[in-house]
C-alpha cells in the first residue's frame, strides 16, 4: 500500500547551491520548478521539494546558511523514498576537513 509521507529538514546551504546540486542529487529526473516548489518525476515516483530561507545560524564570527526543506513523497511505499533519500542526501554530503 503507497502513501503520501512528509519529512523536513534544514540544510546548511544557500538556495543556490541546491538548486545546482538538484539535477545530480535526483539522478537527472525531470523537475518541474513553480517558485520555490520543485516537482521531481523520478524512477522511484513523484516527490515535491519546498524551500524556504531560514535566518543563517551564527557561532562566534561565522555565519552560515540555513535553508529549510520540506519533501512530500507522493504515493511512494518506504523503500522508495528511502532510495530516493539515500541518493540524495549522499549526493549533497559535504565533506570537511
Amino acid at each position: 500500500m503507497t502513501a503520501d509521507h512528509e519529512l523536513y529538514r534544514e540544510m546548511g546551504c544557500t538556495r543556490e547551491e541546491f538548486l545546482r546540486w538538484l539535477p545530480g542529487a535526483t539522478r537527472n529526473a525531470p523537475i518541474i520548478s513553480i517558485g520555490d516548489l520543485h516537482t521531481v518525476l523520478s524512477d522511484q515516483g513523484t516527490v515535491e521539494i519546498a524551500l524556504s530561507e531560514l535566518p543563517p545560524r551564527r557561532i562566534a564570527s561565522i555565519t552560515l546558511p540555513v535553508l529549510g526543506v520540506r519533501f512530500r513523497f507522493v504515493a511512494m511505499e518506504e523503500a522508495q523514498w528511502s532510495a530516493f533519500l539515500k541518493y540524495f542526501d549522499h549526493y549533497t554530503r559535504r565533506g570537511g576537513g
